[in-house]
């Protein structure tokens, strides 16, 4: 995409769609926003067991249903970032680089080399929900204060939820996608300055992941219980990243 409102996103030359490519040497992956035809491949992941261990929130077994809702809603939050870009781009085509409200793109696609694009999983920004406190007033007065603020506002406090196939797990992918979309998108678009994320105690390869980061555990919640998928866990950690602070 020339424009510079819509930097760095480059436009898919068979789709359409925006998208961002990692650099060398995993420059054959892209990320872009959902498509229909991902709802088989979201099932069977978010389904498999080195995927649904960690998670608590999805409905589990989850079906097509809940991946086509997914995509939906995804699609959806994708094309008003666009409109917001288009926008952006009408008013002042050469600059300076608007602040919108969020990523168009978490996809991850691996280019194969039949010219095909193979689904690899999904990284999402959204604003914190605070899922980790224990007190519902706390937890809502918080939420409220910062859904209330507007796009660019550097007291946002933003949240990372994130997956990947797990025959892909240890290879780095994640990282350098996160990172990526960190460096490319989520700071300088979005004007993060503050990301904060829970993960399940045990995890301890998404802890690694956000580590290498620059992510840090500030504390930890011990709350024996039952997740979604039926797995048994005793809390979760909370790790934040702040602009800055080695980052």
């Amino acid at each position: 995409m020339s424009s510079s409102q819509f930097h760095p996103l480059e436009r898919h030359p068979h789709t359409g769609e925006p998208y961002i490519r990692l650099s060398a040497p995993l420059d054959r992956v892209i990320i872009t926003p959902p498509r229909r035809e991902d709802v088989s491949d979201i099932v069977a992941i978010m389904n498999d067991y080195p995927i649904k261990k960690w998670l608590d929130g999805p409905p589990f077994p989850y079906l097509e249903v809940h991946a086509e809702d997914w995509v939906a809603k995804t699609l959806d939050h994708s094309e008003m970032v666009m409109r917001e870009l288009r926008v952006a781009d009408e008013q002042s085509p050469r600059g300076p680089l608007a602040y919108v409200s969020g990523c168009p793109v978490g996809c991850l696609r691996g280019l194969q080399d039949d010219g095909t694009e193979a689904f690899l999983g999904v990284i999402e920004f959204t604003r914190c929900g605070f899922p980790d406190l224990l007190h519902q007033q706390d937890r809502e007065r918080l939420v409220s204060r910062n859904e209330s603020r507007k796009s660019g506002d550097p007291e946002i406090v933003w949240c990372i939820g994130y997956y990947l196939a797990a025959p892909l797990h240890g290879r780095g992918l994640m990282s350098r996608a996160l990172r990526t979309l960190l460096e490319e998108w989520v700071v300088p678009r979005m004007g993060a300055r503050r990301i904060r994320v829970e993960t399940i105690i045990g995890n301890n390869g998404s802890i690694r992941v956000l580590e290498k980061l620059g992510f840090s555990v500030v504390h930890s919640v011990r709350k024996r219980k039952m997740t979604s998928a039926g797995e048994i866990i005793d809390g979760f950690h909370v790790l934040c990243w702040q602009m800055g602070n080695g980052s």
